[in-house]
């Protein structure tokens, strides 16, 4: 609360004061993109909550998808500050915002952030998945399991990409680590997902380590 006092909140994409206490003011979070109606099992935003045809015709191998928002404004300015520019500020406000949303969805036993590859961990200096995972763990009391699953090999950005080459890039690209017995139920939480190819392939990786039931959580889905 001083930090607060000393550092009144600050919208982060007006620069307005923030409402709400926190970093976004009221006519932002008045545009804020909320998913309310999507498939229950890959998060497409829909006209009316269900199931999609393509997850009807092909499970996905996670049992369900929430993602907070679809991504559009402000998300969209938000997130690729907070992925690509080191604004850690606009991570932890993203975090803050999908804990509600997340919060509400089917409880696991444990949160899995999408690990990034060593190599790109060193570039960017920090991964994103994680920093949304810390807050959100907090948040929520769920534990965060941030070293069971690592990403074995580098692969290309999946943003530049075909929906077939995703899947492609990713095929086989999560382990495991051996660390006892992982959790039946866990959530696995990345920050956007288009086709949700890297959270599938992770997915996948986790069932074959014994995991039951693997869900997914995102801030954002691309419709």
């Amino acid at each position: 609360m001083a930090c607060r006092w000393l550092l009144p909140p600050r919208c982060l994409i007006c620069r307005e004061p923030g409402a709400y206490g926190i970093d976004l003011c009221a006519n932002c979070t008045q545009t804020l993109p909320w998913n309310h109606a999507a498939c229950g099992r890959c998060g497409l935003p829909l006209p009316v909550a269900g199931e999609c045809g393509a997850c009807l015709t092909d499970a996905p191998p996670v049992a369900t998808t929430t993602a907070a928002f679809v991504y559009g404004f402000p998300i969209d300015r938000l997130v690729p500050r907070f992925k690509f520019h080191q604004d850690l500020a606009a991570g932890r406000l993203l975090a803050e915002l999908a804990a509600g949303p997340l919060g509400r969805a089917p409880r696991p036993e444990a949160l899995i952030p999408i690990p990034l590859h060593a190599g790109r961990l060193r570039e960017r200096g920090y991964d994103q998945a994680l920093e949304l995972g810390r807050p959100l763990a907090r948040a929520l009391s769920i534990p965060l399991l941030a070293d069971r699953l690592v990403r074995r090999r580098a692969t290309a950005a999946q943003s530049e990409l075909s929906a077939d080459a995703r899947q492609r890039n990713v095929a086989r690209a999560f382990a495991t680590i051996d660390r006892g017995p992982l959790p039946r139920h866990v959530a696995l939480l990345d920050d956007v997902m288009t086709t949700g190819a890297t959270l599938h392939a992770a997915a996948r990786a986790l069932h074959t380590a014994g995991v039951i039931r693997v869900d997914a959580w995102v801030i954002a889905r691309v419709p």
